[in-house]
C-alpha cells in the first residue's frame, strides 16, 4: 500500500461514551489507570498484554507472555492532562514535531479519545480477538488550530503470536469541499537494555534529514545504527520492514510498516535528558524510540478520502553469528 491510498467510505455510527464501558470481551477490558484515567487492556490466551489510554488514544504498556515490558515508560511521565505521557506510543497528528504553525506533534495525543463500538468494517485477522477501537473527532477548540474536520480512527490489537498491531485510518469529512493536509508519526519508544549495545538495520545507505543540523539531508553510512549520543534523524523512502537488536538482552524487535514511508530514530541523550521534566536523568540509556511516520511528503486527503497506516510490533529471540546478528535474516523474515 502506498501512501496515497484513499478510499471513500459511508459514516460511522456515534462512539460509545467510555463512561458506559465494563467488561468488552474475555480478552478486553476496561479499567481506571494512573490518575484515574480510562484505560483499556487488551489480554490474549498466551499471557500477552497491552494498555492503551483513552487519553491521547495512547499505548503505554506492551508485554509478552512472560510479563516482560517491551516499551519504554518514564518513571517521571506525567498522566496529567493536557501534557503528553511520556514514553510508550504516543501518536503525532496532525503534525509530527515542528513541521508546521501547531503545537509540536500536533493535538492527538493531548486529546481523550472514544471507544468505537462497530467501526467501519476492514480486513483484519479473523484469530484476532484482543483489540479495541478508538475514534478521535476534532473539537471546536482544535478546529480553531486547524479548521478541519475529520474521523481518526485507530485499532489496537494483540496478535496471536503476542505481536502488538496498531491500524490508523483518517478520512477527510470537511462539508466544504476543502482538502487537507497531514503529517503522522507512532513515535514508538522501545525499552533497551544498554543503548550501547543496541543495533537498528534496515536503514543502511538510506538518506535522513538531521534535525540536529537544522533537518539538513544527508546519507546513512556503515553497516547499521549503532548510538555513541544523542540522535534525531529522519529516514526516508525506507523499507517495510526495521529490525532493532539488542544485544544484551539477545532480543530483536521487528516493525513492519504500510503507507508508513518514513522512519525516525530518537534518544536524547544526557543534556537534553536532564533538561526533560518528565524524564529520568539516566533513562536514555534504556529508551530507543524508532518511529513509523508519513513526514518528508505530507498526505493530503479531498473530502471522503481516507488514508490508513499500519504498523505491527514482534519481539524475537536474535540469532548470533560471531557476536553479530545477520541482518538478512531478521528483515527477511527467515
Amino acid at each position: 500500500m502506498s501512501t496515497n491510498v484513499k478510499d471513500k467510505i459511508p459514516s460511522s455510527p456515534s462512539p460509545t461514551p467510555s463512561s458506559s464501558l465494563s467488561s468488552l470481551t474475555p480478552f478486553v477490558h476496561f479499567s481506571k489507570g494512573i490518575n484515574g484515567l480510562d484505560k483499556v487492556i487488551l489480554r490474549d490466551s498466551r499471557g500477552s498484554s497491552a494498555e492503551v489510554y483513552l487519553y491521547g488514544g495512547h499505548v503505554t504498556s506492551w508485554k509478552n507472555d512472560n510479563g516482560e515490558e517491551l516499551l519504554f515508560l518514564s518513571s517521571k511521565a506525567v498522566f496529567k492532562p493536557p501534557k503528553a505521557i511520556r514514553g510508550g506510543i504516543p501518536i503525532c497528528f496532525p503534525q509530527f514535531a515542528n513541521h508546521g504553525t501547531l503545537d509540536s506533534h500536533g493535538f492527538a495525543r493531548n486529546r481523550f479519545w472514544s471507544v468505537e463500538d462497530d467501526p467501519p468494517p476492514f480486513p483484519t485477522n479473523t484469530l484476532n480477538k484482543s483489540f479495541v477501537d478508538l475514534i478521535l473527532k476534532p473539537s471546536e477548540e482544535d478546529m480553531k488550530v486547524w479548521p478541519h474536520s475529520f474521523e481518526f480512527r485507530v485499532r489496537v490489537a494483540l496478535g496471536p503470536g503476542g505481536g502488538l498491531m496498531l491500524t490508523s485510518r483518517i478520512r477527510n469529512t470537511n462539508s466544504d469541499g476543502k482538502p487537507f493536509s497531514f503529517t503522522f508519526a507512532y513515535h514508538t519508544y522501545f525499552s533497551v537494555s544498554d543503548i550501547s549495545e543496541v543495533r537498528v538495520e534496515g536503514l543502511e545507505t538510506l538518506d535522513y534529514l538531521d534535525n540536529l543540523q537544522n533537518k539538513e539531508r544527508f546519507t546513512e553510512q556503515g553497516d547499521a545504527l549503532t548510538f555513541e549520543s544523542g540522535v534525531d534523524k529522519i529516514y526516508l523512502h525506507t523499507p517495510t520492514k526495521i529490525a532493532i537488536i539488542d544485544h544484551e538482552k539477545k532480543r530483536t524487535f521487528v516493525l513492519r510498516k504500510d503507507g508508513l514511508p518514513d522512519a525516525v530514530v530518537w534518544n536524547p541523550w544526557d543534556k537534553k535528558a536532564k533538561a526533560m521534566a518528565d524524564f529520568g536523568d539516566d533513562e536514555y540509556k534504556h529508551m530507543l524510540c524508532v518511529e513509523a511516520a508519513a513526514i518528508e511528503k505530507a498526505i493530503t486527503l479531498k473530502p471522503g478520502e481516507e488514508w490508513k497506516g499500519r504498523l505491527e510490533f514482534s519481539a524475537v529471540p536474535s540469532s548470533y553469528c560471531s557476536g553479530q546478528l545477520d541482518p538478512q535474516r531478521v528483515l527477511q523474515g527467515t
